[in-house]
């Protein structure tokens, strides 16, 4: 709950001035400035990438030699997670056709998801960039509260698939592999982790979840000021938010579950990128290797959240996939592989979502 109130706070002091004084300015005014704040994030996205490049810990050589080695799997690679980002946006598109008509195309909403999730890759503390552009973008189309609902209530139906498929992998993990007194100890820190992680979502989604946010931020030494100053300024419109993220779960269930489904899914075939590349080192085609592969992504995810402060997760991912793979007794070399080749898919559609950023799509 703290890194979600970190990212809150960062969500929240970026939105201040993209969205709640949105409408101080003039439609001439505020393009300029959506401009000028479009073109930072994009620096700061192409910085982080640039960083990236220039502080991989593998040399160019065995950059190569690992794509070589991957060959044409980097095709599915790829489609799986141009279908993953297709399923992201169908998430999104679920949850803002419930609040009224969605004035613009698929296209257009899934060009946003794709330039979201690059910024959230490439800047710190995720929610940093992606979640306000996103915001910025939708408030001329349907407007700054239902902008901003919908822009929570898919980060918010994201992180909570996230919490069920590691509970999946702690379940998977307890029937199906050996136990020994670390893993007892560590799957149950994880289990406690995230059944408060569970029970504060479902808390979130019946009564909301920005005004609880707003006050756990204030308990942060140095933020309770701003903390205090933003909810007695924006008091109204905050509980606005959170009546609109109560009703999707009390009202629209069916739009709630089916969402829960869709991110939930997506998770489950994340995994299939690690199979892919085990099936490279000679694993067989059966439904043990698939579990394999769920267990290493959910416990290198877990671990590369936990450093979501990091511009693209340097050096926690690759740490994250060493260390699963050495637990479920594969070599150290195939941990390094699988990072390799998840880094390259990532920064390119990193670049991808800064590319797209520039593309104007009619809607």
């Amino acid at each position: 709950m703290f890194f979600f109130c970190i990212k809150l706070y960062f969500f929240f002091k970026n939105f201040h001035f993209s969205a709640f004084n949105y409408q101080l300015f003039t439609i001439f005014a505020h393009r300029i400035m959506k401009k000028n704040v479009q073109n930072i994030l994009f620096i700061i996205g192409l910085v982080s990438v640039v960083v990236m490049l220039f502080t991989f810990d593998v040399s160019w050589a065995t950059l190569w030699e690992d794509l070589c080695h991957a060959g044409y799997w980097l095709i599915p690679i790829l489609g799986l997670w141009v279908v993953l980002y297709t399923m992201n946006t169908v998430t999104w598109h679920l949850i803002l056709r419930e609040s009224g008509d969605v004035p613009f195309s698929f296209l257009h909403l899934m060009k946003i998801t794709v330039s979201a999730f690059a910024l959230n890759s490439a800047t710190p503390v995720g929610l940093l960039g992606g979640e306000p552009y996103k915001i910025m973008e939708l408030t001329p189309l349907v407007g700054t509260k239902r902008a901003t609902s919908s822009v929570l209530l898919f980060s918010m139906m994201h992180i909570f698939a996230h919490f069920c498929y590691w509970v999946t992998a702690i379940v998977l993990w307890l029937l199906l592999k050996p136990m020994n007194v670390g893993m007892w100890i560590l799957l149950g820190v994880s289990a406690v982790f995230c059944a408060g992680g569970i029970y504060l979502f479902l808390r979130g989604y019946k009564y909301g979840m920005v005004v609880r946010g707003i006050r756990w931020i204030g308990h942060i030494p140095g933020l309770r000021g701003w903390a205090n100053r933003f909810a007695a300024s924006h008091e109204e419109s905050l509980h606005e938010i959170d009546c609109q993220i109560a009703e999707l779960h009390s009202q629209s269930r069916h739009t709630f579950y089916a969402s829960l489904v869709l991110e939930y899914t997506g998770r489950m075939m994340q995994s299939l990128e690690i199979m892919f590349m085990l099936l490279l080192f000679g694993a067989p085609w059966s439904w043990m290797t698939f579990v394999d592969s769920v267990l290493i992504l959910a416990f290198t995810s877990l671990f590369a959240n936990l450093l979501g402060f990091i511009p693209l997760q340097l050096g926690g991912r690759e740490g994250g996939f060493a260390l699963s793979t050495a637990q479920l007794g594969l070599t150290g070399g195939l941990g390094l592989f699988i990072s390799i080749i998840c880094r390259v898919r990532e920064l390119f559609f990193t670049c991808l979502g800064l590319a797209l950023m520039k593309v104007k799509i009619k809607s």
